[in-house]
Order: structure tokens, then C-alpha cells, then sequence
């Protein structure tokens, strides 16, 4: 039996409380917590959490030992673009949110919750996935077969 099972809306908090594990780690300075974004994701976050057959999807590790809390997080989605070759379909998995709680770090936990993510993708017809890497996680998506790609994106804020 796996460790990894994918989130319900009842782990909705709990998934927003690991991406602010996530996004406090990127910051050179952890931020101040939880703040008005995660009360307006919230509603959003459990319905998509509710909708298994969507393009989103987010699995879990339970905490050990502490009921109703989770020790890892990955979630992604599976966007269409037009195809091309080497992907016809035009199906691209986009790898977010992987986040373990601190005291549950180094017992291997991302890396199956990643393993689950992968085979979601590859079961929805995705050839081939994205994602951004803190150097810290690099050596896990390169043992998962991941390559740098240049990166020639540009970012625009509305």
C-alpha cells in the first residue's frame, strides 16, 4: 500500500499550508504566514480538489503520527497547446506546489508523491512536463530524469 494518495477538499488548508512551505522557502526571508490568499483560494482549492476528473490534481503524504495533517505535497495540471512534434497532442504536464512539511524532510516522500504526479500525466496523455526547480530540488527531478531546458519565458503581472 502506497503512502501516496491524491488530496480530497478536506486537505484543502492543508495543501495551502504546504505551499506556504514552498513559497516561504524560495524567499531569501520566510514570509509572515498565511495571509488573505489563502482564505479566497480556499473555496477554489476544494472544488478542484473535488473534481477527480479535471486537469488538476494534488497528492499527499499524510503526517505520521498527526492526524488531519500532511507531510508532502505535489500538484500539477495538464494544459493543452497545439502540438507539435514529438507531442501531437499537444498535452504538457506543469509540476507546482512540491513542498514537504519540515519535519518530515529526507524520508523520500516528494520523490513518491512525484512518481503518482508523473504516472496522472502520463495516464492523461502528456508528452512531456514542466517545472521550476530551486536548487535545492534539482538532484530529486534529475534522478526523476528531468533536464534543464534554456528558458526563454517572459512574465507579465495583471
Amino acid at each position: 500500500m502506497s503512502l501516496v494518495r491524491r488530496a480530497r477538499p478536506e486537505d484543502a488548508a492543508e495543501v495551502l499550508r504546504l505551499r506556504q512551505v514552498m513559497i516561504d522557502s524560495l524567499r531569501s526571508a520566510p514570509g509572515s504566514g498565511p495571509s488573505d490568499w489563502h482564505t479566497q483560494s480556499l473555496p477554489v482549492l476544494q472544488e478542484r480538489l473535488a473534481g477527480e476528473d479535471g486537469e488538476f490534481a494534488a497528492f499527499v503524504v499524510d503526517s505520521p503520527g498527526r492526524p488531519g495533517e500532511l507531510a508532502a505535497l505535489v500538484a500539477g495540471t495538464v494544459e493543452y497547446r497545439i502540438g507539435r512534434a514529438g507531442n501531437p497532442l499537444g498535452r504538457v504536464g506543469y509540476v507546482f506546489s512540491v513542498a514537504t512539511d519540515p519535519g518530515a524532510r529526507r524520508r523520500g516522500y516528494a520523490r513518491a508523491c512525484m512518481e503518482e504526479l508523473l504516472a496522472w500525466f502520463r495516464a492523461r496523455g502528456a508528452g512531456h512536463v514542466l517545472l521550476n526547480a530551486s536548487p535545492e530540488a534539482e538532484p530529486l527531478y534529475a534522478a526523476l530524469g528531468f533536464t534543464r531546458d534554456p528558458d526563454p519565458s517572459m512574465r507579465l503581472l495583471l
